[in-house]
């Protein structure tokens, strides 16, 4: 049914649950998977534990970003490796994760998404959101979500 799976990942341990299951499942469906994270821009200047942070400049930044991304898509490759499931790592920058989920499946030709969900609920939804509920809303993709 499903050829190729997108699998975005915030390198969370709930996140790496849920790419073992996609994992699971694109091998059940004989699926391939496209592994994403998403980094974010370059900030001018964050606030971090009540004390200005200076990440650096906009290269050290990006170049900091790539290894944090290779290192939690690594873990999604090595799953698909040991399951003899096909994989493409894809890191990209945006800072809008549910845009960068869809805008990468649609690029890559996904016919599903399969991503977790923190299960938010009540204020805790209403303040911080949904990026599942974002892609939810607005993706023409299938969306597959893991709890």
């Amino acid at each position: 049914m499903f050829k190729h799976i997108l699998v975005p990942t915030d390198g969370s341990e709930l996140s790496q649950a849920t790419a073992r299951r996609a994992v699971s499942f694109a091998k059940e469906s004989g699926a391939r998977i496209t592994a994403l994270y998403a980094t974010p821009d370059f900030p001018e200047c964050f606030f971090g534990e009540g004390a200005l942070v200076d990440p650096g400049s906009p290269e050290k930044f990006a170049r900091l970003a790539e290894e944090e991304a290779q290192k939690i898509l690594n873990f999604i490759e090595t799953l698909c490796q040991e399951a003899g499931v096909p994989c493409t790592k894809l890191s990209i920058h945006n800072d809008i994760p549910y845009e960068a989920i869809i805008e990468a499946a649609n690029q890559q030709g996904c016919d599903l998404i399969f991503m977790a969900s923190h299960g938010r609920s009540g204020i805790g939804a209403l303040l911080l959101g949904s990026e599942t509920s974002k892609v939810l809303t607005h993706s023409k993709i299938p969306v597959l979500v893991y709890r």
